[in-house]
C-alpha cells in the first residue's frame, strides 16, 4: 500500500563562477550520486550551471550560450535517472534575460520557471542584469528541446502519486511580501522548491530558517530550500549552502551553515493534503487552471519509500526537557485556569477530587490545588477523598493520604466496601465473581460518594480520567466517565508521567516530592481486582489493554494526522519497533481500532473539561462521531498486513 511518502533532496553541486563545463559536470556527479540514494525529487541552487556571482559577465552572449548547451548536457546525462530534476539557468527570451529553475524529467525539459521578484537593494543589484519573470505562461523555444512552457504559474504532477504537486520560485521570491508559493499553494502544489542564493550574514540563517519553516507551516506543504555555496566568488560576499527540506512547520533535514551542503529526507505528501483537508480555512482553487496554471505531467516510480527522516515515539512529548518544561507549565495553567474559571463561575468554595494514589488522581488534585491558589481559596476546602475497596493496597493508599497531608488539603476516607456488597446482594450477584459487574459497581459506588459529598459541601467533583483512557473507552460509564469538570480529558498517559513528574522537580517539597516519585513507580491499575497474596497490585492496565507508549502513539498519528491503519503501523513499527516488534505492535493496534470505534458513547456525554494540546475527543470540539459506527473497514486493512514484511 502506498502512504504518501516521497524521498526528496536540497543539494549545492560546487561551482567555478563563469566555468560552465566545470559546473555541469559535477552537477551531474551530484544528482546522479543522489538519485542512486533514492531521491525522486531533487532541487540545486539558483543560477547553479553558471554560478550566481558572475555580475556583469551575464551580459556575455558566450556565457548564455555555453550555460543553454550546459542545459541540455544536464538533461541528457540524467535521461536514466528516475527523479524530476530542478536546476538553475539564465536564459534569454525575447530580448530579455531572466534568472529561471529549469524542469527536468528523464531528459525532457518539461518547463522553465523565471524569478519574479528581482532584489536590487544593498548588495544585490539582480536588476542590472535579470528582469523579472510573468506570471502567465506562454510557449518559448528553447535550443535542444523544442517547445517549452515559460512563467511562474506552473504546476507539475506526478502520474503515480498524484498528491504531488511541484511548483518553484526562486531565492528573493520568498522574501517578497506577497511570495509566488502562496498562489502555487492555492493552486493546489503540495511541494515548493526555492533555488536560491542566499549570502551568509550575521543572524541570516536563522531569519531564513524561519522564514521556510513559516512559510511550509502557513502553505501546509513541503518546501525545499536549495543555496548557493562557498564555490561562489567571494569577492564581496560569502556563500554557506544552507539546505532545508520543512513539512508543514517541521524541519525534516537541514545542512546547517557552511556544512555538507546534502540534505535529504521524505515528505509525506498525502499527510500534507489531508491537513489541508482538515482546516476549513485553507481555500484552493477549484482546479488548477481556473487559477491560470498551466499543468505539466511528469513520472516517477514510486515503491516504498525507505525513511530516514525522524519519527517521534512519543508524539505527545517534548524530547528536548526545556521545551518539555515549558509544555508542561503551559498545560498546568490551562488545566488550572480553566477549573478556576468554573469555580467562580459556580460560586463554589469546594471542590472534591477522588484520589486513589495513582496518577491521574495525583494530577488531577495539583491542578485543583493550583486553581484554588489562582482563585484565592483555602485548600483545606479541597476534600480528597480516599476510597478503599476491594483491590485497594497499602502502597496507594499511602500514597493518597500522605499526598493529601503535603499539600495541605481535607482528607476524607470513605470504605465503599459495605456499600458493595450491599449492592451485590440487592442485585442478586455473587461476590467471588470478579467479573465486569464486580468492578463496575465499585467504580460506580465511588461516583456516587463523591457526588454526594460535593453536593453537601456546596463543591465540584473534579474528573481524573485521562486522554487515552476515554480513547481506549477505559473507564466505567457513569462511573469514573463522570465529572464536574474533567481536568485531565485531553492530557494522554505518556503525559501525565512528564506533567506529575515536572511537579516534584519544581515543588520545592522533599516530602511532596518524593510522594510523587513513587506515585510515577507505582503501576497503573484501577484496583478493582483483590490484591495478590503479598498485598500487590493485581490489575495492571497495560497488561489488559496494552501499553500506553503505543496507544498514545496510535491515537496521535491516527486522530490528529488521519492516518490509514497500515500507515499508523508502519510508523510504529519504525518509531517503537525495537522495544516492542511488529507482531506486538500490530496485536495492540488491532485492539486499539476496536475499542477506539466500540467506546464512542462514553466519548458522547463527557463532562466539560480543558483542551490542552492538538489531540481532544469532546463531542462539543474535536470528535464529532456517531457512537454506532463501524470499525470494520480499518480492521480490515489491519488484517491485510504480515509483520513479518516489516522490519523492526
Amino acid at each position: 500500500m502506498k502512504d504518501g511518502f516521497v524521498s526528496v533532496a536540497a543539494i549545492t553541486p560546487p561551482v567555478k563562477v563563469a566555468d560552465v563545463g566545470y559546473n555541469v559536470g559535477a552537477l551531474i556527479n551530484a544528482i546522479t550520486n543522489t538519485a542512486n540514494k533514492g531521491a525522486k525529487l531533487i532541487v540545486t541552487p539558483e543560477l547553479g550551471i553558471t554560478a550566481y556571482t558572475c555580475e556583469d559577465l551575464f551580459l556575455q552572449a558566450s556565457l548564455l550560450e555555453a550555460a543553454q548547451h550546459g542545459l541540455k548536457q544536464v538533461a541528457e546525462a540524467t535521461v536514466g535517472l528516475d527523479a524530476l530534476i530542478i536546476v538553475g539557468v539564465p536564459m534569454r527570451v525575447a530580448g530579455k534575460l531572466y534568472n529561471c529553475a529549469a524542469v527536468l524529467d528523464g531528459g525532457k525539459l518539461l518547463g522553465l520557471v523565471p524569478k519574479q521578484t528581482i532584489p536590487t537593494y544593498n548588495e544585490f543589484y539582480e536588476g542590472r542584469h535579470f528582469s523579472p519573470g510573468p506570471s502567465q505562461v506562454s510557449q518559448i523555444e528553447v535550443a535542444g528541446f523544442g517547445s517549452v512552457p515559460f512563467g511562474a504559474n506552473q504546476l507539475f504532477t506526478c502520474d503515480t502519486m498524484p498528491d504531488l504537486v511541484v511548483a518553484v520560485e526562486l531565492c528573493e521570491d520568498l522574501w517578497a511580501p506577497d511570495p509566488p508559493s502562496i498562489h502555487h499553494a492555492v493552486a493546489g502544489a503540495t511541494v515548493v522548491c526555492n533555488l536560491s542564493a542566499s549570502n551568509a550574514l550575521v543572524g541570516k540563517a536563522s531569519y531564513r530558517r524561519m522564514l521556510v519553516l513559516g512559510q511550509s507551516a502557513r502553505l501546509v506543504c513541503g518546501y525545499l530550500y536549495a543555496s548557493a555555496g562557498p564555490g561562489e566568488s567571494t569577492q564581496d560576499l560569502v556563500f554557506s549552502q544552507h539546505n532545508m527540506i520543512a513539512e508543514n512547520g517541521t524541519m525534516r533535514a537541514e545542512a546547517e551553515p557552511f556544512g555538507s551542503g546534502q540534505t535529504i529526507s521524505e515528505l509525506d505528501v498525502s499527510y500534507l493534503l489531508e491537513e489541508r483537508q482538515r482546516l476549513s480555512t485553507f481555500h484552493t482553487a477549484v482546479t488548477p487552471e481556473t487559477a491560470g496554471y498551466v499543468v505539466t505531467p511528469f513520472h516517477l516510480e514510486l515503491t516504498h519509500t525507505h525513511l530516514t527522516r525522524s519519527v517521534d515515539p512519543a508524539p505527545f512529548v517534548p524530547d528536548n526537557e526545556e521545551t518539555r518544561d515549558e509544555r508542561c507549565e503551559d498545560i498546568l495553567m490551562i488545566q488550572s485556569q480553566g477549573l478556576a474559571k468554573r469555580l467562580r463561575h459556580t460560586h463554589s468554595t469546594c471542590a472534591v477530587v477522588g484520589v486513589s494514589g495513582g496518577l491521574d488522581s495525583t494530577l488531577a488534585l495539583l491542578v485543583t490545588v493550583q486553581a484554588f491558589d489562582a482563585v484565592g481559596l483555602d485548600r483545606s476546602r479541597i476534600i480528597a477523598v480516599t476510597m478503599p475497596g476491594f483491590g485497594t493496597t497499602k502502597r496507594t493508599r499511602s500514597n493518597a493520604e500522605e499526598l493529601a497531608k503535603s499539600l495541605g488539603v481535607t482528607l476524607r476516607e470513605v470504605d465503599i466496601t459495605k456499600a458493595v456488597q450491599q449492592h451485590f446482594a440487592d442485585i442478586g450477584h455473587d461476590e467471588s465473581v470478579h467479573d465486569v459487574t464486580y468492578e463496575n459497581a465499585q467504580a460506580r459506588e465511588r461516583t456516587q460518594v463523591l457526588m454526594d459529598i460535593a453536593n453537601q459541601e456546596g463543591g465540584l467533583v473534579v474528573g481524573t480520567g485521562d486522554l487515552s483512557e476515554l480513547a481506549l473507552g477505559w473507564a466505567t460509564y457513569n462511573g469514573d466517565h463522570m465529572s464536574m469538570y474533567g481536568v485531565n480529558a485531553s492530557v494522554p498517559k505518556t503525559l501525565v508521567r512528564h506533567l506529575v513528574h515536572y511537579v516534584a522537580d519544581n515543588c520545592g517539597n522533599e516530602v511532596e516530592a518524593s510522594i510523587l516519585m513513587d506515585v510515577l513507580d507505582t503501576p497503573v491499575s484501577p484496583e478493582l481486582l483483590p490484591a495478590t497474596a503479598n498485598g500487590t497490585i493485581a490489575q495492571k492496565t497495560e497488561d489488559l489493554v496494552g501499553p500506553y507508549e503505543l496507544h498514545d502513539f496510535f491515537l496521535y498519528y491516527m486522530l490528529r494526522l488521519g492516518f490509514a491503519p497500515h500507515k499508523v503501523f508502519r510508523l510504529a513499527v519504525y518509531a517503537l519497533g525495537d522495544e516492542f516488534g511488529p507482531v506486538v505492535i500490530l496485536k495492540w493496534l488491532k485492539v486499539f481500532y476496536r475499542r477506539f470505534f466500540a467506546q464512542q458513547f462514553k466519548r458522547s456525554c463527557l463532562p466539560d473539561g480543558p483542551k490542552v494540546g492538538s489531540v481532544a475527543v469532546s463531542p462539543r470540539g474535536d470528535l464529532r462521531m456517531p457512537s454506532d459506527a463501524m470499525a470494520q473497514l480499518w480492521l480490515e486493512e489491519l488484517d491485510q498486513i504480515d509483520p513479518e514484511d516489516y522490519e523492526a
